[in-house]
């Protein structure tokens, strides 16, 4: 009886402590599983794992993976090292596998060279970075740095050596967690650039210049000379001289389109005050508008000069109008203002004849 009495006695312990671990298991947080983590350093620890990982979080466990890489880590394996480390109780929320990735700061190639460009700015009679084209000694790699480097790439020394166009900078890059500053040494060749304007095919005399028969190139800058033409601003002019494919075009090859043909039939235009007169003619130079041409006036056959006014068009410079005026004026006739705005008629005949 004792011994049965004793049996009741205990279970009904053992169910209130039941009791107040689940009350308690309410108010714990249970450590679980992360399905993916980044680490900034070069271990991983517990913390890094699970969470709620309490006093324990600071162990450190495995190693990193290299910069810039993601590495996995079965569940199994993470649970018996934390066992090892007196962390139990682990919810792995059905988790296989955890993947750790360690972060990086990249400085990409093109970081690299801009930062050497810009050391080199300004300097023995460089221009802008951006028309720096650098050459380097060795093949230049992204850099994988720790993501505590977070310092923009400064030059802490530059050295150039004129002769050559050798260049030699050493960049730095700081550390925000106090460690020290990552170094690199760069050592190349410099050469200025510009921006030409270059035909795409050969282009003939007097063509007129189309989109697609110019692009942009940069060419070193004592090769490149000066004059150098527009792109925008050449499409639709006239090629004064032949331009072979791939020859810098400059302002003196290009002019604006003729409006008159050598051998052309045109249109001669004389004006003096009060009178127009259109005459046939044919062309002895070409020319764009605004140009003095030589023309032959088909009606008198003499050569005369005169201005390009439009396509086919000349204006002629007729001789200026007369004023003719009679010794003493007629009697019958009133008071008038004689002026030099009304044109006789030798001075058409004039025209017309020129």
């Amino acid at each position: 009886m004792m011994i049965r009495s004793t049996l009741i006695a205990a279970t009904l312990i053992a169910l209130t402590a039941n009791a107040f671990a689940q009350s308690d298991l309410g108010t714990i947080a249970i450590p679980a599983l992360r399905p993916s983590v980044t680490v900034t350093g070069d271990i991983v620890r517990i913390g890094d794992v699970i969470d709620n990982a309490g006093p324990a979080a600071q162990i450190a466990i495995y190693r990193a993976p290299d910069l810039g890489t993601t590495g996995s880590l079965p569940a199994e394996q993470i649970v018996a090292t934390l066992r090892n480390h007196r962390v139990i109780g682990v919810d792995t929320r059905d988790i296989r596998e955890v993947m750790v990735t360690r972060a990086s700061r990249v400085l990409s190639v093109r970081d690299i060279e801009r930062a050497v460009a810009l050391a080199l700015e300004q300097r023995n009679g460089f221009g802008d970075a951006a028309d720096l084209s650098l050459t380097f000694d060795r093949d230049v790699r992204m850099m994988q740095l720790d993501a505590s480097f977070t310092g923009e790439p400064n030059a802490v020394s530059v050295r150039f050596e004129p002769r050559g166009a050798r260049f030699d900078v050493t960049l730095e890059v700081g550390n925000n967690a106090g460690a020290a500053p990552n170094r690199q040494r760069f050592t190349g060749t410099v050469v200025e650039t510009v921006q030409v304007s270059v035909g795409t095919r050969n282009i003939e005399r007097n063509e007129l210049l189309k989109a697609g028969d110019i692009v942009t190139e940069r060419r070193p800058k004592t090769e490149a000379g000066g004059d150098l033409a527009n792109r925008d601003r050449s499409i639709g002019l006239q090629a004064r001289k032949a331009i072979r494919a791939g020859q810098p075009i400059r302002g003196a090859d290009l002019g604006k389109p003729d409006m008159v043909q050598r051998d052309q039939s045109v249109t001669l235009f004389y004006q003096v005050p009060g009178i127009s007169l259109t005459v046939r003619g044919k062309a002895m130079d070409g020319g764009a508008e605004g140009d003095v041409v030589n023309v032959m006036n088909l009606q008198s056959k003499r050569a005369v000069q005169g201005t390009v006014i439009g396509p086919g068009q000349i204006l002629i410079a007729a001789p200026a109008a007369r004023i003719i005026a009679s010794a003493a004026p007629a009697p019958s006739a009133p008071s008038a203002d004689v002026t030099g705005s009304i044109p006789d008629s030798s001075s058409a005949a004039a025209a017309k004849d020129e």
